[in-house]
């Protein structure tokens, strides 16, 4: 086979990957109605993707607001600028580093976790004994841990911001000694509601999206084998990076492009 023959190959075959993967996502997105009639199973979710990542989420959102304040007033105290140190942190947070952070540890905490648990739901062919008793998998099983991701990532960006927010307050204020009015009263007056929070709240609900139904494909077509479980839980973490990754640019450059 040739070379041409071999990137053409390769090509289709990504793309087949890829059409797959979004009627996977369509399939869904059309079964989280059924999932709302059994709420009670949506929040069970919410709490093992969403309550049992709060650790990890607030500890790394504390460190990051510590680092943050230090090399910002670092950087700003040459230029006699520390006044715009709450402003800088309350952006970098709430625009970018919150919603993206959240993600990229979203996928390794409880992404990777949705894949094991349904790939092993498959080799144990759980999934196609419900499909034996005419109980679709997708609404009964995935579509709950869908929903429930898509609800959690959001809340989840919110508190990693507001826990650096106050990680930067403690570096900045009551160990370095920047003035405590001159840093809140800067958010108030230059941080909007709408282009700025907002926009970080719509980013982290893109993000839940694709890394909950990342995890729920690689599990739902992992093959039934331990190797194969293990294999998809790796190919989550990774997949789900790089798109969150990609898709920050694309979303950041159509938010924040126009003033």
């Amino acid at each position: 086979m040739s070379a041409v023959a071999r990137l053409g190959a390769g090509t289709l075959s990504v793309l087949r990957g890829f059409g797959h993967a979004a009627f996977f996502t369509w399939e869904l997105v059309r079964s989280v109605p059924a999932s709302l009639a059994r709420f009670g199973l949506v929040v069970r979710q919410i709490h093992a993707v969403g309550n049992l990542s709060l650790l990890i989420i607030m500890a790394s959102g504390t460190a990051v607001g510590f680092v943050l304040a230090l090399q910002m007033y670092y950087a700003l105290v040459t230029y006699g600028a520390t006044e715009s140190l709450g402003l800088i942190v309350n952006l970098a947070l709430v625009r970018e580093l919150g919603p993206v952070v959240t993600a990229l540890l979203f996928a390794g905490r409880a992404g990777t976790s949705l894949t094991a648990e349904i790939g092993l739901m498959k080799a144990g062919e759980q999934l196609a004994a419900m499909e034996m008793m005419a109980v679709d998998p997708k609404s009964r099983i995935l579509a709950p841990r869908f929903l429930a991701g898509v609800i959690s990532m959001p809340l989840l960006a919110a508190l990693f911001s507001a826990v650096g927010i106050l990680g930067a307050y403690v570096v900045a204020v009551l160990l370095i000694g920047v003035d405590a009015g001159n840093f809140w009263s800067i958010m108030q007056t230059k941080v909007d509601v709408w282009r700025d929070v907002g926009n970080g709240v719509a980013k982290s609900f893109v993000f839940g999206v694709i890394c909950t139904a990342v995890a729920l494909y690689q599990g739902h077509e992992t093959e039934a084998t331990p190797e194969g479980v293990a294999y998809a839980t790796t190919r989550t973490v990774v997949i789900s990076s790089l798109a969150v990754l990609a898709t920050d640019f694309v979303l950041t450059a159509l938010m924040f492009s126009t003033p």
